[in-house]
């Protein structure tokens, strides 16, 4: 298990900013790519550890964890704003981190966290719903929350939990819609299951002809054959590799 000093510094190196296959040799050595930018300073080009950065979005404050980014002799808080995968092996291939002003509030997003049980569902056999597992927020560094908890024991149909309704201090501003909800009660939903009959007919029943074709057909008896439809746009390509 990582300890505390493992996810609180983040070391890095300078790296040469250029195409893909400079990133490509800074995997080679272990390392991968990663830019900084914040704080009033230039974006700045770098290698980390994956393992370092890995640590820190593992941990129990994940993305939202505030560590020392260590480059030479300089040390500056730092935040991890964003991160790719590699799609198919799942391997850590860059990073993109901002510099924190600790006296200077910041926008984060923090999970929601559902506590008890919901008497709908002790007491009335419904199931429980959560449609928002998320909340962004407004607030310093220093009062980023682990998560947002939320009591859901008084939920019962026909009461729901609400942003509005989430308990937080002063500290915190939401800026997620207060009327988005959050949870509610729902009932199972019925599976309609077909009879063996029902089964029967309608595999021996003889499919009436598309409408469409049976248009198809008069056109081309008194128009004779329509011309090709174009071929559709192709795809967008892949969204290239962040250097």
């Amino acid at each position: 298990m990582a300890t505390a000093t493992e996810i609180n510094i983040l070391e890095a190196q300078q790296r040469e900013p250029g195409n893909k296959n400079a990133a490509r040799r800074v995997r080679a050595g272990g390392k991968i790519p990663a830019v900084v930018y914040g704080a009033g300073k230039d974006t700045a080009v770098i290698a980390v550890d994956p393992r370092q950065v890995l640590r820190i979005l593992k941990s129990e404050s994940g993305h939202n964890t505030i560590f020392d980014l260590a480059l030479g002799s300089d040390r500056v808080k730092a935040m991890i704003v964003d991160w790719q995968f590699e799609p198919i092996k799942g391997k850590l291939l860059h990073v993109d981190l901002q510099r924190i002003a600790m006296d200077k509030k910041l926008t984060v997003t923090v999970p929601i966290l559902l506590k008890g049980e919901a008497e709908g569902v002790k007491q009335q056999g419904g199931i429980l719903e959560q449609l928002l597992r998320e909340v962004e927020l407004e607030c310093l560094p220093g009062d980023i929350p682990k998560a947002i908890e939320a009591d859901i024991s008084h939920l019962v149909f026909g009461v729901d939990l609400r942003v509005k309704d989430l308990a937080h201090g002063d500290k915190l501003k939401f800026l997620t819609n207060e009327d988005r909800m959050v949870a509610h009660i729902t009932s199972v939903k019925e599976e309609v299951v077909a009879t063996p009959e029902a089964v029967a007919e309608a595999a021996t029943a003889v499919p009436a002809e598309p409408e469409v074709i049976k248009k198809g057909k008069q056109e081309a008896e008194g128009e004779g054959e329509a011309e090709g439809k174009p071929e559709g746009k192709p795809e967008k390509a892949e969204k290239k590799e962040k250097k």
